[in-house]
């Protein structure tokens, strides 16, 4: 058996300068955007529009960083309601999912093809085009201009997608474990909470983070849609305030994006580690 310092060192030079060159070109597509948006945030106003553009800014400050928050009144109160609402949809959808999941990954019961194929379906059609009935749907219960009116619909579709990803994760969980559980006279709900929940919480901790992303990045629509009072718009609703009649202003809206996805970024920072082993987790088999 070949020792793994062998099975990592098995490329040529010219392969791995390839692999490393591919890596480094694909970051650039991906991070590129970011920088600029960056550099952009720091110079400015006058600059935005000189010709010859220059890349890298002249005598570039954090100044909007600073004259965003008086731009917008109440961008403290959007970055909130932006978390807030996040959250509340991320520890809904657990709630739901979880033993839904357990449930498709164990019993076989009539229609369940049909009713995961019903999950994906649901994803297909976009949000646009469920705002009129959505809209009626809100209106006739009295959700309008709440919080509710923006987290039922992330909510709805955020759970088949989810669903899908734990299921499958699930379904890697040995069955024997359950067999044991019941020997012994557990309930369906005792295994799950006793036995399988402590197994499958990297699979969990992915579903939660790309939740809240989701939620984090689909407000703008149902927002603007359902709502109409600034105590319960979210962070999407504040940026848009940034596009005036006669102009843009450019550096303060990349700082207040910058500044936005913050929370985001310090939760997947902070959770990097077991979204890393949630994805791997069951890649090989014991």
């Amino acid at each position: 058996m070949k020792t793994p310092h062998l099975l990592i060192n098995r490329y040529k030079w010219y392969e791995v300068v390839g692999i490393y060159a591919g890596i480094m070109v694909f970051l650039t597509f991906v991070l590129a955007p970011f920088v600029e948006g960056f550099l952009v945030s720091l110079k400015p106003l006058s600059q935005l529009f000189s010709s010859p553009y220059r890349f890298i800014p002249e005598n570039g400050s954090f100044e909007a960083y600073r004259t965003m928050w008086v731009s917008v009144p109440g961008f403290g109160r959007y970055i909130f309601n932006s978390f807030f609402i996040s959250t509340v949809v991320t520890i809904a959808v657990l709630i739901l999912v979880v033993p839904a999941s357990y449930a498709f990954a164990r019993f076989e019961f009539k229609g369940a093809g049909l009713l995961l194929g019903a999950f994906l379906a649901v994803n297909m059609f976009s949000g646009a085009v469920l705002l009129i009935p959505l809209f009626r749907l809100m209106r006739s219960f009295g959700l309008l201009n709440t919080y509710f009116a923006i987290m039922v619909p992330g909510i709805a579709f955020l759970i088949p997608s989810a669903i899908w990803l734990l299921r499958t994760y699930m379904m890697r969980i040995p069955r024997e474990l359950d067999e044991a559980a019941f020997v012994d006279g557990a309930s369906h709900f005792y295994t799950l909470r006793r036995v399988i929940l402590p197994i499958a919480m990297p699979g969990i901790t992915v579903v939660a983070i790309t939740t809240f992303i989701g939620s984090y990045a689909q407000q703008f629509i149902y927002a603007l849609t359902f709502n109409s009072k600034t105590e319960f718009a979210p962070l999407p609703v504040g940026l848009f305030a940034y596009f005036g009649r006669q102009e843009v202003v450019w550096n303060e809206l990349m700082a207040a994006s910058f500044v936005g996805i913050a929370p985001a970024i310090i939760v997947i920072f902070f959770l990097q580690r077991y979204l890393v082993s949630g994805l791997t987790a069951g890649a090989v088999k014991q």
